[in-house]
C-alpha cells in the first residue's frame, strides 16, 4: 500500500511539473512577435479640399504565440527624429487606424513640416502587454506633403513706439497683408505718444514721417489715444492713420449705445472680425467707431448697410463678421477649461483656466499654463456635465503628446511644468487632444 501511495504521489508530481511547463510555454513570446506594419500608401499629398476624406491607413499584425491583449500605439515622427518628439496616437486593441486628410495634416504640421513641401516621415507601432512588456515594430517610412490650414496674412512689418503696448523695444504690433500688393494694414489700440514703422522688429529698416509721407529713418509720428487702422505702402512710402473700430450695439447689449459697444477684434487667421459677447433678449446691430454713421443689420447671416435689427436671445455668443462677403454668424459659445489638482484652480473650487477658440482650425487651445505634479481633466463651461479624460483604463493615465479623449474618462497624470494644450472636439464621436510640455 505504501508503494502504491508513493507511486501515486510521484505521478501527481510529474503531472504538476508537466502542467507548469506547459503553462510556462504558453507565456513565452514567439520569435518575431513584434507588430508588422502595412501602409496604404508610400506617398501622400494632402489637399484642404479633401479634409474629411481618408488619406492614409496604417494597419499591423502580430503573432505573439499566445492570446494576448495588447494596447497599441502609433508613433509618427520626422525622418531621423528617433521618435523623441513623435506624435502619439492610442489605438487600443485595434489593428488598424485610418486618418482623414485633416487629421494627418494636423499631425504633420505639429511635427514642424513645411506646408507644400514633401518630407519623409517615420512610423512605428508599439504593443504594450502588462506592466513591462513593450514590443516595437520596425520603422516604416513614407513621403508626405501637408497643406497650410490657416490663412497666412503675416508680414515682416510692425508698429513700434511709445504709443504702443510694448514701447520702443517691441515686439512690434503687426501689419498684415491685404489683397492689394505692397499695401499692409495694422489694427491697433494706442495711447498718447509716438510711433514708427519698422521691419523684423529691428531698427535696420525703419520709417517715420509726416502728413502721410514716409522717409527712411524719418521723424516719429505723433498719435493720440484711440483705436486705429494704419495703412502702409513701403514702395510708395505712404501711410494713413485713421480711427477705426467695429462693435455690437443694441437693446440686447448696451441699450443702443448708453455704454460703449462690445468690441469686435480682427482675426488675421480667417480675415474676419470676431467677438465673444454676452447678450440679453433683444436686438443688435454692428456699427463702426461707436457711431451711427456706418452701421449694419441683416437677417439669415446676410449683412446690409443700415439693415434691419438682428434678433437675439439671452446667452453668450461668438459673433463673426465678414465685411468682404457681407456675411455674419452668431453661435452659442461655451468654453472648455482645464481642471484638476495639478492646476491653480483645483477640482472646480474656482473657475477653470479657459481655452481659446481657433476659428481657422476649429480647435481649442490653451498655451503656457503652469501645472504641478498631479492630475487633470478637460470640461465644458465649468461644469461636470461634459468632461473629457483618457480613453485608456489606467488612472491616472500619463498624458501623451496626443491621443483620444473620452467623456467621463480617466484622469490624466501630468508632471510639473509649463504646458500647451489643443482640444479637437469637432467630431463628438472622436474627440482628441495634443499636449506639449514647453518647459
Amino acid at each position: 500500500m505504501k508503494t502504491f501511495n508513493k507511486l501515486f504521489l510521484f505521478g501527481l508530481a510529474i503531472l504538476f511539473a508537466w502542467g507548469c511547463e506547459k503553462e510556462e510555454e504558453r507565456a513565452i513570446l514567439s520569435t518575431g512577435a513584434a507588430p508588422v506594419v502595412t501602409l496604404s500608401s508610400k506617398s501622400v499629398v494632402l489637399n484642404k479640399d479633401n479634409a474629411t476624406k481618408e488619406a492614409l491607413t496604417i494597419s499591423w499584425a502580430a503573432d505573439y504565440g499566445f492570446s494576448a491583449a495588447a494596447t497599441n500605439t502609433i508613433l509618427i515622427d520626422k525622418k531621423g527624429g528617433n521618435f523623441s518628439k513623435a506624435s502619439s496616437i492610442t489605438a487600443g486593441s485595434d489593428l488598424k487606424k485610418t486618418f482623414t486628410t485633416a487629421e494627418l495634416n494636423g499631425i504633420l504640421l505639429g511635427l514642424g513640416l513645411a506646408p507644400g513641401t514633401p518630407a519623409d516621415i517615420d512610423i512605428k507601432i508599439t504593443a504594450t502587454m502588462g506592466a513591462s512588456t513593450v514590443l516595437s515594430s520596425t520603422v516604416s517610412s513614407l513621403t508626405a506633403t501637408p497643406y497650410l490650414d490657416k490663412l497666412d496674412l503675416s508680414s515682416t512689418w510692425g508698429v513700434v513706439g511709445s504709443a504702443t503696448t510694448n514701447g520702443w523695444d517691441g515686439p512690434d504690433m503687426p501689419f498684415y497683408k491685404t489683397e492689394v500688393p505692397n499695401v499692409f494694414v495694422a489694427y491697433v489700440t494706442l495711447k498718447d505718444g509716438e510711433i514708427k514703422i519698422r521691419e523684423n522688429n529691428n531698427w535696420a529698416v525703419n520709417y517715420g514721417g509726416t502728413n502721410g509721407v514716409l522717409k527712411k529713418d524719418g521723424d516719429n509720428i505723433a498719435v493720440k489715444a484711440g483705436t486705429y487702422k494704419i495703412t502702409f505702402n513701403p514702395v510708395a512710402l505712404t501711410y494713413k492713420v485713421e480711427k477705426y473700430s467695429w462693435g455690437i450695439v443694441g437693446s440686447a447689449y448696451n441699450n443702443w449705445g448708453a455704454t460703449p459697444d462690445a468690441p469686435l477684434n480682427y482675426d488675421p487667421s480667417v480675415d474676419l472680425w470676431t467677438g465673444i459677447v454676452t447678450l440679453i433678449d433683444g436686438e443688435f446691430k454692428i456699427r463702426k467707431d461707436n457711431d451711427w454713421g456706418v452701421n449694419y443689420g441683416g437677417s439669415n447671416g446676410v449683412l446690409k448697410e443700415g439693415g434691419d435689427n438682428i434678433a437675439a436671445k439671452k446667452g453668450t455668443y461668438l459673433i463673426t463678421v465678414d465685411f468682404k462677403k457681407m456675411k455674419y454668424t452668431i453661435t452659442k459659445y461655451a468654453p472648455w477649461g482645464i481642471v484638476g489638482d495639478a492646476t491653480a484652480t483645483g477640482w472646480g473650487d474656482k473657475p477653470d483656466q479657459k481655452f481659446s477658440y481657433d476659428l481657422s482650425t476649429e480647435t481649442w487651445y490653451l498655451n503656457n499654463v503652469v501645472l504641478k505634479d498631479g492630475q487633470i481633466k478637460f470640461r465644458l463651461n465649468d461644469d461636470w456635465g461634459v468632461n473629457y479624460g483618457s480613453a485608456n483604463s489606467t488612472e491616472p493615465d500619463p498624458i501623451a503628446a496626443s491621443g483620444a479623449l473620452k467623456d467621463g474618462g480617466k484622469n490624466f497624470g501630468v508632471k510639473a511644468g509649463t504646458w500647451n494644450f489643443v482640444l479637437d472636439v469637432k467630431d463628438p464621436a472622436k474627440p482628441t487632444y495634443k499636449a506639449t510640455k514647453v518647459k
